[in-house]
């Protein structure tokens, strides 16, 4: 897959140290899966919800951190939209 959105990654390992190393782990698996459906990303990451328009949410680190990202199966891109802890996520309106 193609990922969008690296410097979102970037910027937030930087500023919560933690999440670097899930997040450099998460993104290598990303880019060298060929997800197709769904299903494909639920065989791997089956902890993984989504939500209308394709939309993923990742639990990163456990159950710490929370990646938002957007699927195009038919394009082979995940546009990560956003990432945040726990707590963000329960704020924000997706």
């Amino acid at each position: 897959m193609r990922l969008v959105g690296q410097k979102l990654l970037t910027d937030f390992a930087k500023a919560h140290a933690d999440a670097r190393s899930p997040l450099q782990t998460w993104t290598a698996e990303v880019e060298d899966a060929r997800w197709l459906a769904q299903q494909d990303v639920m065989a791997r990451y089956p902890q993984t919800s989504f939500l209308r328009d394709r939309i993923a949410v990742f639990n990163i680190k456990g159950n710490s951190y929370r990646l938002v990202a957007q699927i195009s199966f038919k394009n082979g891109i995940v546009h990560v939209q956003r990432v945040g802890t726990h707590s963000e996520y329960d704020t924000w309106t997706l």
